[in-house]
């Protein structure tokens, strides 16, 4: 069993940068992928970018491709979503998820949620 907290959300204005992170007990995450998804009111969740924590090998949605980066912290057994650039379309609740070893971009191939954390990003 894995559980995940994810934390970092907030407001910020557009242009800025958040730091989101996702932090795993119970398992070390060495056999799993771990991913970020996202949810923006009365719309379906969508992958935002994933890792493969054997590999390193990450993916990423092509909405945040050059501003998003995940990476993992193997001693923290966490992973984190660095966000620059920020644009008011990315205002959604950020939810990280888990998975045996390879990321897939359907939220219904995961096993393991964190509780989300809100980001908005407003002027």
């Amino acid at each position: 069993q894995v559980q995940l907290v994810d934390s970092g959300g907030g407001l910020m204005e557009p242009g800025g940068s958040l730091r989101l992170s996702c932090a795993a007990s119970g398992r070390t995450l060495s056999t799993y992928a771990v991913s970020w998804f996202r949810q923006a009111p009365g719309k379906e969740r969508e992958f935002v970018a994933g890792i493969r924590w054997n590999s390193g090998m990450t993916n990423y949605a092509d909405s945040v491709k050059g501003r998003f980066t995940i990476s993992r912290d193997n001693a923290k057994n966490t992973v984190y979503l660095q966000m620059n650039s920020l644009k008011p379309e990315d205002t959604a609740v950020y939810y990280c998820a888990a998975r045996p070893w390879i990321t897939t971009m359907n939220p219904s191939d995961y096993n393991y949620w964190g509780q989300g954390t809100q980001v908005t990003v407003s002027s």
